[in-house]
Order: structure tokens, then sequence, then C-alpha cells
């Protein structure tokens, strides 16, 4: 707190005032603009920079200006990593345990950042720096996606002057769920226009800086750009596709003996590596979602599938390195660039979420639902535009992430080993090197307070702080032979552990979403990460002892760092138990919820649960002969349902995972005059993938217009964003039936009322089974 150096007396004349007292400081003296560009899902093998073939001019750019770290690690997951850039501090320290959307209720697991872990932001906006956040936002806690929940973790809240992005771990690039500063707004033009969102995320970060720099020229700023990719959905212009036609025809094995090489002769390998296998773990170790089927095994029209699937990830990487390019362009151009340090950079390795068979609706893997190939095939075409959500298949997971074994979600390095490029001009003479200390996400806040010239301070809102875990990377600049002075990471997700200790790491050999539990019995491998980058020679039957201390120093960090209890739930087997664990809308005495119309979407995870249970739905309508429009809407083409009225016609469409046929019951629209319509689904029988069965009844007053059998989905229409909407459908349409964001017209929406009981989440069926089990 600054104090008052004026002089205070009765009469002005005889008082000094004193500014100093309340204007904001003042960066240091020629400190640096900071910007962070953190992509997804991508690993090292993937960019043309460190070897790989998807084309990034930018990048390429930026890394010819700066350095390529070749031992920068990640947690191996989204949320995770993102809280270790907001904060400093490990992962499990900061809540996210696991991404915000499956956050449960332990002290690591929340994702609700605790007051002791500040984010850097909020000091830097302290210190005098213009603050902004661009993009994917996934370190929101899930219960506090509303509009009507408190703001203190959305992004201005967590130290950002501006924001302009999205909650969650994904969106639709064609069809965003958008948020500026503290509030939802619809996207600015539609894709037949020519949007895309990493287009429309570079837009406004150039608006935000140009705007701090017209009213304050001299002030530093720091952006945060998070794309929406390489996360799925991979959507991405036609043109930037084709560039790629034919690139991966040789297949995801063939690419991992093209990519080893190259990687070595940039530096970013030692030339001893070797090359793991493509399915590297032992049989029920890992869940059988993540293996890899060979390239040989494969029809001509599944290697086709596959390939064209990976042209589409490239050009979404490439176009979206473009949009990138727009803003280093305008920083050249303004003069800002020689004196801003940039961060390249990717949160995890490439996502195996894709499964074998690959998808067209990544909604499946999160719901425990398999990929055919004959409804895949039928959608090669379309691919990477808006009717698809798509996803490539673990094949080129693991090729992304060569030569390493497994890929995102795993602690090994497919997972946690991440492309880096820094660069800052005026900060240091080194150019177009690689530097191979080891180092992680936790090093990031360090090593910008440390260039900004910014300590972080003892406390923060009268909090005191806990100490950065991580050590700044300034060190290795200019001296490519300075030994690293990080001594000691741990990592788990999802049930996945390892640790690392001044070369050596232990690994389990247990998979994320395995269900295995008994993580007692874990084996534990060993390696060399200084001599075997790849963790191709497991040293365990060698060096026992040094098992033993790596395990012992991996559950001292687990008990300081909020690790346990470690979670491993299968999304196949275990999809209730996930649910359970998950924060959902408390059920009211009687299951009832009322919403009105003229309002904002409503998150999935706030709404009343109607997944693999019974409920209503009815709406209280006053109509005309001419009503039109959507009643409500929740979810999207990939899943979701709605009832709305078109052509005097009132549908009920229920869409399963976007599988076709969309399930519609129809019936002729009710007279002019006030009624109530609605639906009742009443669950009847359980599918071998946990889908749910039974009639759907379409009501109108007091009678049954219409039913028919419909299966509906066990768990979420979307990971996050799509949701439900009352008198209108924002962002991708539920039904084919109508465009999106078609508004009810030419009517009036009393109130929508969902009915789901008292039982909403009591799965009977599963109760009495388990009950059966244990007599």
């Amino acid at each position: 707190m600054k104090h008052f150096k004026g002089t205070i007396n009765l009469d002005i004349r005889g008082s000094k005032p004193d500014w100093s007292a309340f204007l904001a400081d003042k960066a240091p003296a020629g400190a640096p603009n900071v910007l962070v560009i953190l992509y997804d899902d991508t690993g090292c093998a993937a960019w043309a920079p460190y070897g790989g073939r998807i084309n990034m001019p930018t990048l390429q750019r930026i890394a010819d200006n700066g350095l390529m770290y070749s031992q920068w690690h990640t947690t191996a997951l989204c949320s995770p990593t993102r809280s270790c850039f907001l904060t400093g501090r490990n992962h499990h320290q900061n809540g996210f345990a696991s991404i915000s959307e499956n956050a449960s209720g332990f002290p690591g697991y929340n994702s609700h950042l605790p007051p002791e872990n500040a984010p850097m932001a909020t000091v830097l906006r302290d210190a005098g720096w213009s603050t902004f956040w661009v993009g994917k936002n996934h370190t929101t806690p899930i219960d506090e996606f509303t509009m009507g929940a408190s703001k203190k973790n959305w992004p201005l809240g967590q130290g950002y002057d501006r924001f302009y992005g999205f909650n969650g771990g994904e969106t639709n690039n064609w069809y965003p769920d958008l948020i500026e500063d503290n509030h939802f707004v619809d996207q600015p033009y539609q894709p037949e226009e020519g949007y895309h969102l990493s287009k429309d995320l570079t837009d406004k970060a150039l608006s935000f800086i140009r705007d701090a720099k017209q009213s304050e020229p001299n002030k530093p700023w720091y952006l945060w750009f998070c794309p929406g990719a390489n996360h799925a959905p991979h959507h991405a212009p036609q043109e930037y596709i084709d560039r790629y036609k034919g690139k991966f025809d040789d297949g995801y094995e063939a690419y991992r003996e093209w990519v080893l090489p190259r990687m070595i002769q940039k530096g970013i390998l030692p030339k001893d590596t070797q090359l793991t296998p493509i399915n590297p773990m032992r049989e029920q170790t890992y869940t059988p979602a993540d293996a890899v089927r060979p390239w040989n095994t494969l029809s001509a029209q599944e290697k086709a599938l596959f390939s064209r699937m990976a042209e589409v990830y490239a050009g979404f990487s490439e176009y979206t390195d473009a949009q990138v390019g727009r803003i280093i362009d305008y920083l050249e151009e303004s003069g800002q660039l020689e004196n801003t340090l940039i961060f390249y950079c990717a949160d995890n390795g490439a996502s195996g979420e894709g499964s074998p068979n690959g998808s067209v609706n990544e909604g499946k893997f999160f719901n425990g639902y398999p990929d055919e190939i004959a409804e895949n095939l039928k959608l090669l075409d379309k691919l990477g535009g808006p009717d698809t959500y798509g996803h490539y298949p673990t094949g080129w997971a693991a090729a992304f992430s060569t030569p390493y074994r497994m890929f995102k979600r795993y602690t090994y390095h497919g997972g946690s080993c991440d492309p880096l490029v820094i660069s800052w001009p005026k900060g240091f003479k080194a150019r177009g090197e690689v530097r191979s200390q080891y180092h992680h996400a936790t090093d990031i806040v360090p090593t910008i307070l440390d260039c900004c010239g910014v300590k972080m301070p003892d406390t923060v809102n009268g909090v005191k702080q806990n100490p950065l875990f991580g050590v700044s990377m300034r060190y290795t600049f200019d001296d490519a032979e300075a030994p690293t002075r990080k001594v000691t990471q741990y990592y788990e997700i999802l049930g996945s552990r390892a640790i690392w200790n001044k070369g050596w790491k232990a690994v389990t050999e247990h998979g994320p979403f395995s269900g295995l539990g008994n993580f007692d019995k874990d084996c534990w491998q060993l390696f060399n990460t200084d001599v075997d980058r790849a963790e191709a020679r497991d040293l365990a039957d060698q060096h026992p002892e040094k098992v033993k201390e790596l395990v012992a120093l991996w559950f001292e960090e687990a008990q300081k760092y909020n690790v346990l209890p470690l979670i491993d739930y299968s999304i196949e087997k275990d999809i209730d138990k996930i649910l359970d664990l998950e924060y959902k809308l408390p059920v009211t005495p009687g299951g009832k919820y009322t919403f009105y119309p003229g309002t904002l979407s409503v998150p999935e995870r706030s709404t009343p649960n109607v997944h693999g249970v019974s409920y209503k739905i009815l709406a209280h309508v006053e109509l005309t002969k001419d009503s039109q429009g959507v009643i409500f809407a929740q979810g999207s083409r990939f899943g979701g349902h709605a009832l709305f009225i078109k052509d005097g016609k009132l549908t009920y469409a229920y869409n399963f995972l976007g599988i076709p046929p969309e399930q519609r019951i129809t019936a002729a629209a009710p007279t002019a005059g006030k009624h109530m319509v609605g639906v009742e689904f009443i669950k009847k029988r359980m599918g071998q993938y946990n889908e749910s069965y039974g009639p759907l009844k379409l009501y109108v007053d007091d009678k049954v217009v219409g039913e028919s059998e419909i299966r509906t989905m066990t768990g979420h229409f979307s990971l996050c964003g799509e949701g439900l909407c009352i008198g209108y459908d924002s962002g991708d349409a539920v039904s084919s039936e109508y465009k999106s964001n078609v508004k009810f017209s030419r009517g009036t929406i009393a109130k929508v009322v969902f009915d789901i009981a008292d039982d909403a989440y009591v799965d009977v069926e599963r109760h009495m089974a388990a009950a059966m089990a244990r007599d």
C-alpha cells in the first residue's frame, strides 16, 4: 500500500497534493512485452521446425530468431498445464489434477485456484503491464461457468484486463461459444461469410493491443494467446487442408521412421535415439481405446480415411500459425517485435482421443461410445468442415509424438515432452539454436517474471503466497552448455505417474482411464533420459535401488502437492462412477427446474441432467397460426435435443452423437392460443455402451400426439459449451431441420420446465447389479 506524502490542512491553500500515492505502478524501464502462444495437443514430431511435416512458417520465423527447446515438458493434459502457466505452481497444488470438466471434490482435483497461488497476470498488472487473454480458458471451475456464478475465477478475476474466447476444453471452430470479458456474446459472422475461430481470435488480440497502445504507448503488455488448435474438433478452411493432400498416405508407422532422423539432424534428439514400438505397453496395462492399429492391417478405404484426418489436422495447425503470423507482422511493423518476449508452445502431446478408428465426432470418446469405420467413411469428404467434429486415430497421435512412448494423458514423454520456442531479440544474442536443458511448464512463470524484472510478492491481496516451484530458464538463453538447474519434477494424470530427478525418470506402466486400480502393485519402469530421450530402454531390473529411491521421492512430492487420491476410472466401464464424481446441479425437491426466454444459454453442467434417466420437458407457450422457431435447444448436431415449430409442425429432435438418422417425433402444431407442449421420455433399458432406450411421447396439452422409441446419451452432449437455450439455438444447430441461431417468433414462450424427478442421478439397474454382486 502506498503512503500519501502530501500535506493536508484545513485550507487547500496550506495543503499539498501527492498523485504518486494513487497512480498505478509503472513497469521497469525497458521492460518487454510478453506474448505466450499456447497450442493444444501437439507432439514434438508434428511441426516442421522440429522435423515434422506440418509447415509452420510463423513458428519457423520465431525459431530462426530465437531458441528451440528439446526437453521442455508439460503435465500431459490441458487444464493442468494451463494452470501451471497461470500461476507457476504445480497442477495439483492449483486444484487441477484433471480438466475442469472432470473435476471432483478433493483438494488437488476441484479446479478452484487457491488464493495462495495468485495468477501471474495479477502480479504483472500490478507491476505496470496491460494484461490480455485471448482464446481457450480451461481453468475456470465447471461449477462457475454460468452467468449467475461468481466471476472471480474467470480471466478478469484472475488479473486480466480483457478476455475474448471460450470456457472449457474445446469449442466448435465454425460455431464457437464465445465470451467477451465477463459475458457471453454471439460470433460476429457465420462460416459461409468466412468465419473461423482462429481468425476471429487473432482479430480480437490485435484490437486489444492496438487499443492499449493508442492510449498508453509506453506501457508494456502481456498477451496469453490460446487458439482452439490443435484440439479437436479439427476444423480448417479447405484450401489449407488441400495443401496436405497425399502427404500422409505412407501411414503413421512410416512417418515415425521418416521423422526420427530429421529430428536427430535438427538437434532435437541425440544421435543414438531409438524408436519405441507403436504399441509400447503390455496388454491389460492400458485401455484398448488407446491402442494403435498397424497400418498394414488397414483396408484401402481405412487408409484413405486416416490419411485425410491427418491432412485436416495439419491444415488446421498451419492455418492457425498463419493467423499468429498476423500478430507477428503487426509487432514488426509497429516496432514492438524487438522487445517482445515470445513463447510458442503446446500444452501436451498429440491426442489419442480419436480412438483406433479415428472419429467424425469426438464426443463419442467422452461418452464411451465406439467409432464405426463405416459411419466415418460416409463423411470422408466433409472432414474439417462444419458437418464433422473430427479427430484423427491413435496411430497419428503416436506418430506426432515420435519417438516417444504413447501420447497425451500418459506421463511418458509422448504425453509430456512438447515443443517450445522462445524469442526475445533484445534480450539475448543466440539465434536459431537448440537448447537441451530439462524444463517444465512450471518454469514459464519464473522465466517471464525474471525477464520482466518483477518478483513474485510474498503476499497478494493480503494472502501469503506459496513459493514458485519452477526455475527461470533465462540462464539457457546465451549458454547452450549450461547445466540444467531444475532438479526434480513429478507427474500424475488420471492415474499415470512418473518422477524425474537429475536425469533419471521412473514411470508406472499404468494407463489413464484404464480402470486398473491396485496402484500399490504398479510396475515402475526406469529410464536414464540424459542418454535415452525416447525412454526406449527400461533399466529397472539393473538399478532396483534407484527405482526404490525415485518411488519414495514421488510419494514425497505427492504428499506435498495434494496429488492423492489416484483416479483411473475407465470411460467404457466406469462412466457412471466418473459422472458420480463430477459436479452436477443439485436435485431440487420434486426434481423440477424452470427456465425463461430472453436469457443467455446455461452451461450443461448447470442444467438438469437428462442423461441416462427418465425426464419430462414442458413448455408453456402462446401461439399464433404463424408461430415458428426453436422453443428450447441444448447441444448440437453432434449430440443434443430440441423442441421446435416449423411449417405448422411441432417437432422434438434428439441427435444421438450425430449418428444418423436423426431421431425426430413430429405432429401438427397446436392451434392459436395458450398451450403446453412438451415431451416425456421413459427409460426402459440400457444398451451395450450405457445408452438408454425407451419411448418418447410428444404432448400437446394433455394429449399424446406422437410416440417413438429413442436412445439417449449417458455422458454429456458436449465436453463444454452448447448450453441450454430458451427460444433459440446458439452455436451449431441440433437438428438439420433448421439453421443455427433460429429464434422463436410470432408467438410467446412463457417458460420451459424440466422435470427429472428425485432419483435423477440414480441408475437403478446398476445399483441393483452392484447389490447383487455384493450378496
